[in-house]
């Protein structure tokens, strides 16, 4: 439960930074390049945070781009979910519909659960 904690607000970091990084580019790249690049940093900022404090004792003993990769691909899938259960809510549950923060906390809900399995069997495994 610790580690999942933690997971969290690792979590909460990689918001911020993905927000931040977001704001501050949007007038010169636009939202949607904005976003590709704010969300890459926001994992790069995750992985580097996960690794040092959640996963700390199942660092691998393989290169380093190999975790990377293994990372950003398992917080695509989570993220994918989170848009999924966001969108099925916002399309199908009428107080969704009218107050999209739900259906944000939902699928935010979704994508960490999603995200810290991900993360906890395949991207940092014991070995």
């Amino acid at each position: 439960m610790l580690r999942l904690l933690k997971f969290a607000l690792v979590g909460v970091a990689g918001f911020l930074v993905d927000a931040g990084l977001l704001t501050l580019i949007n007038p010169l790249v636009g939202p949607y390049s904005g976003r590709l690049v704010s969300f890459a940093a926001a994992v790069f900022t995750t992985w580097l945070l996960n690794r040092r404090l959640t996963f700390a004792d199942r660092r691998g003993a393989g290169p380093l781009w190999r975790e990377f990769a293994a990372y950003f691909a398992a917080m695509a899938v989570g993220g994918a979910v989170n848009l999924a259960v966001y969108t099925l809510l916002v399309t199908f549950v009428a107080p969704v519909a009218q107050i999209p923060a739900l259906g944000v906390a939902a699928g935010s809900l979704a994508g960490l659960i999603v995200n810290f399995a991900l993360a906890h069997r395949f991207v940092f495994k014991t070995h």
